[in-house]
C-alpha cells in the first residue's frame, strides 16, 4: 500500500527554521521530520511513499538522492586517466521506493492530492502531512478502514487547552 506524504507547504509557523529549508526537513535527533515519519509506517510494512513536493522541493529531492552516500563510508578511486570510480561500504539502505512530485509552490492541499493521483493508482492509500509525527497503530487503522468500509478514515489529535 502506497502511503502519500504532504511536503509542499511554506511552514510559515515555524519560520525561523523554514526559510532554509522545507517543514518535513527540520530535524529532530540529526533526521529530518519526514524521515521519523517514513520509519514508522515502515514498521508497519509500508515501503512505498510519494511526497508531494512544493516549497524548497529541491532540498528534499537532494536528501533523498544523496542519502546513501551521506550515512555509510565511501571509496573514491580518482586514479589519473581512468575515470573517478566511487564505492559505497555499509550504507544504510531503507526498503524504500519514493517518487517525488512536483505539486507546485501555490497548490493547496486538495490540488497536491489530485496530482499524486498517478502515482497512487486506484487502491487504498495512506496519507499525512510531512509534519505528521504519531504513534498511530497503522495496522489497526487500517483494519478499522476496512471494516466500515468508507470512502476515508481520519485521524486527529485534540491539542491541549492553552
Amino acid at each position: 500500500m502506497k502511503v502519500a506524504l504532504l511536503a509542499g507547504g511554506k511552514g510559515t509557523r515555524l519560520a525561523e527554521e523554514t526559510s532554509i529549508r522545507p517543514k518535513p526537513m527540520v530535524e529532530i535527533g540529526g533526521r529530518p521530520l519526514l524521515w521519523h515519519i517514513m520509519m514508522h509506517y515502515t514498521q508497519y510494512g509500508h515501503h512505498e511513499f510519494v511526497i508531494a513536493l512544493g516549497y524548497l522541493g529541491d532540498y528534499i529531492k537532494k536528501y533523498f538522492a544523496d542519502y546513501a552516500t551521506l550515512t555509510g563510508n565511501l571509496t573514491i578511486d580518482m586514479e589519473p586517466g581512468k575515470p573517478s570510480i566511487v564505492t559505497r561500504h555499509e550504507a544504510r539502505r531503507e526498503p524504500w521506493k519514493i517518487d517525488l512530485v512536483e505539486t507546485g509552490m501555490e497548490t493547496l492541499t486538495g490540488g497536491r492530492i489530485k496530482r499524486l493521483k498517478d502515482y497512487l493508482g486506484d487502491g487504498t492509500f495512506m496519507l499525512t502531512w510531512g509534519d505528521g509525527l504519531s504513534n498511530v497503530d497503522f495496522e489497526a487503522l487500517l483494519a478499522f478502514h476496512r471494516k466500515h468500509g468508507k470512502l476515508a478514515t481520519i485521524t486527529a489529535v485534540r491539542p491541549p487547552a492553552r
